[in-house]
C-alpha cells in the first residue's frame, strides 16, 4: 500500500536549460511569417486569397468613404496580383511619430491603419478592416510587394522584398489624378500552392459590388485571358434577384428597407424577395464580411421579421388558433 504521507518530495524537471536565452522576440515580419494563422488563416488557400481580399477591402474603404468608385483587380500572367483604385491615395509625408513616409509605415508596420480614431477624427466612418493588419500583413507574407501612390500631383513609388524595404519612396512621375496601385507576389517559400482561383476571386469581387452599390470593380485575369466588369446601382436589389435566378418570385418586387441612425453611427439595409421553394437563403452581412455564425443584426432581422408578419396576420383576421413560427415565415 503506498505512502500516503511520502517523506521525499516529488521529482520535478530539470529547469536549468529554461534561462534568458529561451525568449525569442520576433519582429513584426517574422511574428506573422511563423504565425500566419492569427492573420490570414494559414498557408493555405483561403489564406492566399485573403491577400488579395485585404488590399481590396482597402480599396473598398476608400469607397465607402466617398472618395473611390473604381477599382481594378489584375492577377497578372506571373501570378502576381496588381490591385489599382481612384481614392485618396495612401499618404506618403513623413510620420509625425515615426518620421519615415507614411505609406511605409502602412505597409511595414503592424497595427498601423486609418481606422482607429472616433469618427469625428478617422478618415473612415466604415470599414471591413479595423486591426491594422492587412496591408502590411500581406507584404510580410510576399516575395515582392511594389506600391504606386498618385496625389498632389505626383506618383510615388516604393518597393519591397519579403516585407523589408527594398527601395526608398521616390517620386516617378506626375500625377493627373489621385489613387493607390498595390502588387504583390505571395512567397512560394510559404505558400505550397501560389496560383490564384479564378472563380474563387470573382465569386467574391462579385459580391463585394453588390454590397457596395454604384462602385466598379472591373476583374482582368491575363492568365486566362478574362475580363469582367461588376457594377450594381441597385445593390442589395440585384443581389437578391441574382440569387433567385431559376426560381420563380412570389412577387414582381424586390423588397427593400435602408435606416440610417446618425445617433448611433449604424446603417442598416435589407433586401427580400419570396419565390415557391421551400429553401431558405438568407444572407448576413457587416461592413462587408460575410457573417456566416449570424449576430445580432441576424436574430433581430429574423425577430423583426416574425413579429411583423404575425401582426398583420391577426390584425387583418387571418389567424385562428396556431401562429406562423419564425421557420414557416423564411421559407422561400
Amino acid at each position: 500500500m503506498p505512502d500516503k504521507n511520502p517523506t521525499t518530495p516529488p521529482q520535478r524537471h530539470q529547469t536549468s536549460d529554461y534561462n534568458e536565452s529561451k525568449i525569442r522576440v520576433l519582429d513584426d515580419v517574422e511574428h506573422v511569417r511563423t504565425r500566419p494563422g492569427m492573420y490570414i488563416g494559414g498557408y493555405n488557400p483561403r489564406g492566399l486569397h485573403h491577400l488579395v481580399y485585404e488590399i481590396v477591402d482597402n480599396s473598398i474603404d476608400e469607397a465607402l468613404a466617398g472618395y473611390a468608385k473604381h477599382i481594378e483587380v489584375r492577377i497578372n500572367p506571373d501570378g502576381s496580383c496588381t490591385v489599382i483604385d481612384d481614392g485618396r491615395g495612401i499618404p506618403v509625408g513623413i510620420h509625425p511619430t515615426e518620421n519615415i513616409p507614411t505609406v511605409e509605415v502602412v505597409l511595414a508596420t503592424l497595427g498601423a491603419g486609418g481606422k482607429f480614431d472616433h469618427e469625428e477624427n478617422s478618415a473612415y466612418k466604415t470599414s471591413g478592416g479595423l486591426h491594422g493588419v492587412g496591408a502590411s500583413v500581406v507584404n510580410f507574407v510576399s516575395e515582392w510587394l511594389e506600391v504606386e501612390v498618385s496625389r498632389d500631383g505626383q506618383v510615388h513609388h516604393m518597393e519591397f522584398e519579403r516585407g523589408r524595404k527594398a527601395s526608398d519612396l521616390k517620386v516617378i512621375g506626375k500625377a493627373t489624378k489621385s489613387g493607390t496601385k498595390v502588387s504583390f507576389k505571395p512567397d512560394s517559400t510559404l505558400f505550397p500552392d501560389i496560383n490564384f482561383v479564378h472563380e474563387t476571386l470573382a465569386l467574391r469581387l462579385r459580391e463585394l459590388a453588390y454590397l457596395n452599390s454604384g462602385v466598379e470593380i472591373a476583374f482582368i485575369d491575363e492568365r486566362v485571358n478574362k475580363h469582367d466588369v461588376y457594377k450594381f446601382e441597385d445593390g442589395l436589389i440585384a443581389y437578391v434577384r441574382h440569387l433567385n435566378e431559376g426560381k420563380l418570385p412570389l412577387h414582381e418586387k424586390v423588397a427593400f428597407f435602408k435606416k440610417t441612425d446618425p445617433e448611433s453611427r449604424l446603417e442598416v439595409e435589407v433586401a427580400m424577395q419570396y419565390s415557391d421553394g421551400f429553401n431558405e437563403t438568407l444572407l448576413a452581412f457587416a461592413n462587408n464580411i460575410n457573417n456566416h455564425d449570424g449576430g445580432t443584426h441576424l436574430s433581430g432581422f429574423k425577430t423583426g421579421l416574425t413579429g411583423t408578419i404575425n401582426r398583420y396576420a391577426e390584425q387583418q383576421g387571418w389567424l385562428k388558433d396556431v401562429r406562423p413560427s419564425g421557420d414557416d415565415l423564411r421559407e422561400g
